[in-house]
């Protein structure tokens, strides 16, 4: 599970959205990002769809997970 508390495009905060990590400032649940983009949508389209959220915002949430999946796991 990715710790989302490092990546400062995101919070969370219990009284949002049932507390899911959302983009800093908008009430737009980064796991929205994730579905759009399994969906076929592109980044782009995802910002224009979510005009609240930056594309700086959609850079350090992909950064920040492509980075959690470069982390080697110890047994």
């Amino acid at each position: 599970m990715t710790d989302w508390s490092t990546c400062p495009a995101v919070e969370r905060n219990p009284r949002k959205i049932s507390g899911a990590w959302a983009f800093t400032g908008t009430r737009v649940p980064v796991y929205a990002l994730f579905e759009n983009l399994e969906s076929g949508a592109t980044v782009q389209q995802f910002l224009e769809w979510f005009p609240d959220v930056k594309e700086w915002q959609v850079t350090a949430v992909l950064k920040h997970e492509t980075e959690y999946f470069r982390t080697p796991v110890l047994p």
